[in-house]
């Protein structure tokens, strides 16, 4: 994964719906074109995270695994 964060937010041990919650809040505070590193440990949020991306046009920029956990790269267009 080659993109640099301008802000990480690890939900790591989170359930839904907390994780997209807390994703919400933290792209809010994020200037438009800035990207939100999001680490998360719920498998549900490979769907949760596209579904929020399709519904709010912010951009999946990437999306992975490393270490067990599920990592995705968010941009803010908006």
């Amino acid at each position: 994964m080659l993109h640099t964060p301008d802000q990480t937010l690890d939900c790591s041990g989170l359930a839904c719906p907390i994780p997209i919650l807390k994703t919400r809040k933290a792209i809010d505070a994020l200037e438009i074109g800035q990207v939100l590193e999001l680490i998360a440990t719920d498998p549900g949020s490979v769907s949760d995270i596209e579904a929020w991306t399709r519904k709010t046009g912010n951009l999946l920029i990437e999306s992975g695994r490393a270490n067990g956990k599920y990592v995705f790269y968010l941009r803010k267009t908006h």
